[in-house]
């Protein structure tokens, strides 16, 4: 049986139709696949996961607590989530949220324990950077002023001495720290001022000693910054002798003297150090020469006396 040339014609054709359908149908499944496995989408958006209802602070997460919304790629946050898996699943897996959210908003990683996590403050520290407490009261505290999510500056007020000198010398020992919690509390949403009896603060390993150390040898207390206030201090250390130097003494009662009276002139020599700055020595010599002068004219004009009061002729 022979095979007419029109025949294999056909099928060559077929098979290079068939080969041509194959690439085509895998090179728009490769790229199905990747526009999946990449977040874009059309329209320049990437999805993001965010809050479907008001979330409080401790509560875990779950696939009816969240929504995907699309965002506009370059007004997307970099540390939030794509899918809503990502979030949730067993208990291992589980996450807390660390602060309260709102309606539709993202939700960031940072807003977040990790998978498995508990609601401790061990999850909120930064990297490299430790907790301290510090003994607070009514003034150290600010008045109970401070709350999580403040940032303080760190004072150590001790004595110094130097021989037998002393000197109250107040120093830096932390700026611009976050405080992580009061007593046990380390809800950065508190509003309500509080006098507490410790506040802890993050701070990196070498304050944290000079913190514990500071508290053995002096009185630690802090002051709150302003919440847009991340200058560095101008001075780290400071002592007596920088404050005002105390009011001279500019009035008092006069210095001890004597009055001498000649007729219708009167004579005063003082004693000890005046306005003028006469010593006892200058005002007596100056009595004397001043008395030996009038009793030699008082002998040659009139009758004088020398009294420490008002003498009539």
């Amino acid at each position: 049986m022979t095979v007419s040339m029109r025949t294999i014609a056909t099928f060559a054709v077929a098979i290079f139709l068939g080969v041509v359908a194959v690439l085509l149908t895998r090179g728009y499944v490769s790229s199905v696949t990747e526009r999946v496995a990449t977040p874009m989408v059309a329209g320049g958006t990437v999805p993001v996961v965010v809050a479907a209802q008001p979330l409080d602070r401790g509560v875990v997460l779950a696939p009816n607590f969240l929504k995907v919304v699309n965002f506009p790629a370059e007004a997307a946050p970099s540390n939030v989530f794509h899918a809503i898996s990502e979030l949730t699943g067993g208990k291992d897996q589980q996450r807390l949220a660390l602060r309260s959210m709102v309606a539709n908003e993202p939700v960031l990683s940072s807003y977040l324990s990790g998978p498995g996590g508990k609601l401790n403050l061990s999850g909120t520290i930064g990297a490299g950077m430790r907790a301290v407490s510090l003994r607070s009261t009514d003034v150290t505290g600010v008045g109970g002023f401070v709350l999580p999510g403040d940032r303080v500056d760190v004072l150590l007020t001790r004595v110094t001495s130097s021989g037998n000198t002393n000197n109250t010398l107040t120093q830096v020992l932390a700026e611009n720290v976050r405080v992580l919690g009061v007593d046990q509390s380390a809800n950065d949403e508190a509003d309500k001022p509080v006098v507490s009896k410790a506040i802890t603060v993050e701070v990196s390993p070498e304050q944290a000693s000079a913190i514990s150390l500071g508290q053995q040898v002096g009185t630690v207390s802090l002051t709150l910054r302003h919440v847009a206030d991340d200058a560095p201090l101008a001075r780290k250390a400071m002592d007596v002798r920088d404050l005002s130097p105390a009011p001279r003494r500019t009035g008092g009662p006069a210095a001890p003297g004597i009055r001498v009276v000649r007729g219708t002139d009167s004579s005063r020599f003082s004693f000890g150090a005046v306005n003028g700055g006469n010593s006892v020595e200058g005002s007596a010599a100056a009595f004397r020469s001043g008395t030996a002068d009038a009793l030699g004219r008082a002998a040659d004009q009139a009758p004088a006396s020398v009294s420490a009061g008002v003498t009539t002729p």
